[in-house]
């Protein structure tokens, strides 16, 4: 049940963002995002919901077509730019990336043609140095930069405003970080963090740049509310998706399947514009960088495995087998997602409150562990020569030390002989992924090879998510997917006899089932498969195997990023209400809580002591009849009586009402004012000053008060509720008792609103409800004399239950 005291949190996220470059405990970091806010129970919601007060109605009346006009064609500039930002954070992070790995890999190689031990402790330094740069700039500057990003990304497309994560500092974290996480070879990719720097792009344009840092600019702020930036996130999540795969159309379908709670088709048609923007801007930079602009770029490079001459067809007996890498996947993805909670908890509650500094230590640790395994380990295997060569294949066997591709000649005697555990562990992962799914390289890695590097790279992958670092799931869950895919293809090839499969098919469907068994995305994913490998033939293969994974994987635990956002104390409202939910009411959730409203006309000093005295987001506004009777006239937000008393320019020394419609006293505030800022360091009621003389005199609440709030009848489904509160993205709803007569019904056709030729002004409703008098052939809507019910409840979704 909802507890009798909703709090917004607002001075403790503002506490706990203070401190968050300096903050030993309780930070905003990748493990305990929300541990010191929870703490307090102070997660604040959004104002999905538009407010239709005077103001804003004002507004919008003062708007014609030619504004209107304006702002869609700035909502597309605003899609073109982010599409434009996100591409080319995108292309700055794989340079980087690709650059910093070859450098790396390519010193390396010549040293150890010297001494292996040399080459070793300067493999370990390298990674040692970029994964301690990254750790720095997480735990110094940027807190909320660690981890993927998803699950908070989704929290706030879900309603949930969570301190920290769209600001200019973590989008700066983020990438570099990233640079310095991926490019250290750490068991983790870039895929996820790119989400969440589209998303930080996007919200940053919206709100003009970032003042902290003096980079805004004035043309830019033209969305200022929760509702204008949900739809630019929703649009830097696609584009952050359609850059890490170089998958538009996946992209697209990502941010309707895992991220987002509430969509509309013209949102779909400018999210489908920006990944195709992002599609053209890496297309055009790859471009430029095959002339070799770009040093170590180009061979490695952005995710697309291209694997259109692999298997041409395959049997109705090969279904079998690939049913068992879908169960493999669904059994390996829910146990990797059990694994990580432990291991996110044990941080949690033990490591990561000694500070930032056991942060760096634990990041540095596990860096030199993943180098030396990576380095150590081939040096364990014994080399095989190299197959016969195919004329019709470009796989030159070895590979030329330093340069990327398939047979690396790692510790061997001969020169016609290559290692294959190094192929894939001692190769950045990008490389490792584009060697395990190769076509013509039947026998290329042994039996022994595989589970050796499935099962220590299943641990590391294990213990470096959740590390103060950012990190994606994706590319690890693609290597570990098409390892144990392989190993099926092996046994698979030698069962059936057969020259024409491939174990590079068996690898990509191993990849999609894992990736399905741990996030549990269907139709997303299989697109995104598709569109990375270049391999449309698959499409029944990869729906198959990701059908299975999920399926599997849900009888066991739910999705890694629905399980990590629980973790850090984002209260995610599911697309499913509960069970148990179909036998409560909305009065049941409300309990017996006392529901605190405001008079229309309020003496300033009273609105200053209910602001003190408790932290609820929003109060019922009641007027009373010539009959003595309560009326409900609205709702009004704790942000918006915070902006009154600020700005003072609405006190009045008379206790009696004013009528805004009747021109006795026009509004003075443009709806802009009212609006938070992204950094969620709204007005706190300590930051007003009031004299003795302010405290004395009156507001009028009628204006700015939301005249038409949700309401639902005390004894409707909470189910109904939670499907009505999800779907609108609502922050608030007004429980009221059942209503004593009805004044119309409302159907279909009366929806389908026509302009009239006479005046186009002018909307008439056809409605088809019961009348009490003939005569009446409009619906009268916000009239005066109407009856409101009584207010039985108020139930409010802004909080985290305890």
């Amino acid at each position: 049940m909802l507890s009798n005291h909703f709090q917004n949190g607002m001075d403790t996220a503002r506490l706990v963002w203070s401190r968050l470059p300096h903050s030993e405990e309780g930070e905003l970091d990748g493990v305990g995002l929300l541990s010191a806010v929870n703490n307090r129970n102070g997660v604040e919601s959004l104002d999905y919901e538009v407010i239709e007060n005077y103001a804003y109605r004002e507004e919008q009346a003062q708007r014609g077509k030619l504004y209107v006009g304006y702002n869609v064609a700035v909502k597309w500039f605003f899609a073109l730019l982010i599409g434009i930002g996100t591409g080319l954070a995108a292309v700055f992070i794989n340079i980087s990336v690709e650059n910093f790995a070859g450098w790396k890999f390519a010193l390396t190689f010549n040293i150890i043609q010297k001494s292996y031990l040399a080459g070793c402790l300067i493999y370990i330094l390298i990674n040692l140095a970029l994964v301690f740069s990254s750790v720095y700039i997480i735990t110094q500057f940027a807190p909320a930069a660690a981890g993927s990003g998803i699950p908070e990304i989704k929290g706030y497309l879900n309603g949930i405003d969570i301190p920290g994560i769209l600001l200019f500092r973590t989008l700066i974290g983020k990438i570099f970080g990233s640079i310095g996480s991926v490019g250290g070879g750490l068991a983790l990719g870039k895929e996820g963090p790119l989400v969440h720097t589209g998303a930080c792009i996007a919200s940053l344009l919206g709100q003009g740049g970032s003042t902290k840092y003096h980079l805004s600019s004035r043309w830019l702020q033209g969305f200022k509310s929760d509702r204008d930036r949900r739809d630019l996130v929703t649009c830097g999540c696609a584009a952050g998706v359609a850059a890490a795969f170089r998958a538009p159309v996946g992209g697209v379908l990502f941010a309707l399947e895992e991220v987002t709670s509430w969509w509309r088709s013209q949102l779909m048609w400018r999210v489908f514009f920006t990944s195709a923007i992002v599609a053209v801007v890496v297309r055009a930079a790859m471009g430029w960088c095959k002339s070799g602009n770009c040093g170590h770029f180009g061979s490695g490079g952005f995710i697309i495995w291209d694997i259109s001459d692999g298997q041409e067809d395959y049997s109705f007996k090969e279904l079998l087998p690939m049913a068992v890498i879908g169960v493999i996947g669904g059994l390996l993805g829910a146990l990797f997602n059990q694994l990580t909670i432990y291991v996110t908890r044990w941080r949690r509650n033990y490591l990561h409150k000694k500070g930032n500094r056991v942060k760096v230590y634990e990041a540095c640790l596990i860096s030199v562990i993943t180098s030396v395994i990576s380095f150590g380990l081939p040096l364990l295997r014994k080399c095989s020569p190299c197959p016969d060569s195919d004329p019709d294949s470009e796989i030159e066997c070895p590979r030329v030390p330093g340069m990327y591709g398939n047979y690396v000649n790692f510790y061997c005697s001969k020169d016609k002989e290559y290692n294959d555990l190094a192929t894939i562990f001692f190769n950045t992962q990008d490389d490792a992924i584009r060697n395990l799914f190769s076509a013509r390289t039947i026998h290329e890695f042994s039996a022994q090879s595989l589970l050796t590097f499935l099962v220590m790279f299943y641990a590391l992958a294990v213990v470096t998510f959740g590390t103060a670092v950012p990190a994606g799931q994706f590319v690890p869950g693609i290597m570990i997917g098409s390892t144990y895919g392989r190993l099926v293809g092996i046994f698979t090839v030698n069962h059936y006899k057969k020259l024409n499969i491939e174990e590079g098919t068996y690898a990509l469907l191993g990849a999609a089932s894992f990736l399905g068994g741990s996030m549990r995305m269907t139709v997303s994913l299989c697109v995104i498969m598709v569109e990375i490998t270049n391999n449309l033939k698959l499409l029944p293969l990869i729906m198959l195997v990701l059908l299975i994974s999920k399926a599997v994987g849900d009888a066991f635990n739910e999705g890694l990023y629905e399980e990590q956002a629980r973790l850090r104390g984002i209260p995610l409202l599911e697309s499913r209400p509960k069970y148990k939910m179909r036998k409560m009411t909305a009065r049941d959730a409300c309990g017996n809580q006392k529901v605190l409203s405001l008079p229309r006309v309020v003496k300033v000093a009273d609105v200053v002591s209910i602001l003190r005295s408790n932290k609820h987001n929003g109060f019922p506004v009641i007027d009373h009849t010539r009959n003595g009777e309560t009326l409900v006239i609205g709702l009004m937000l704790r942000s918006h009586l915070l902006v009154l008393l600020q700005s003072k320019i609405d006190f009045q020394h008379s206790p009696l009402p004013c009528d805004p419609r009747g021109g006795s006293r026009a509004i003075r505030h443009n709806f802009s004012e009212f609006a938070k800022p992204v950094s969620s360091k709204g007005i706190s009621i300590n930051d007003i000053h009031l004299s003795s003389n302010d405290l004395e005199m009156y507001i009028d609440l009628a204006p700015f008060s939301n005249p038409s709030p949700y309401v639902v009848p005390e004894d409707m489904s909470l189910t109904k509720v939670y499907n009505l509160f999800r779907q609108l993205g609502l922050r608030h709803i007004f429980v009221i008792p059942r209503a004593s007569h009805v004044i119309g019904v409302i159907t279909r056709k009366d929806l389908l609103i026509e302009e009239e030729s006479g005046d186009s002004a002018i909307l008439e409703l056809q409605s088809t409800s019961v009348r009490a008098q003939q005569h009446e052939k409009r619906m009268l809507v916000g009239n005066a004399d109407v009856e409101r019910p009584l207010l039985s409840g108020l139930l409010i979704q802004d909080h985290t239950p305890s």
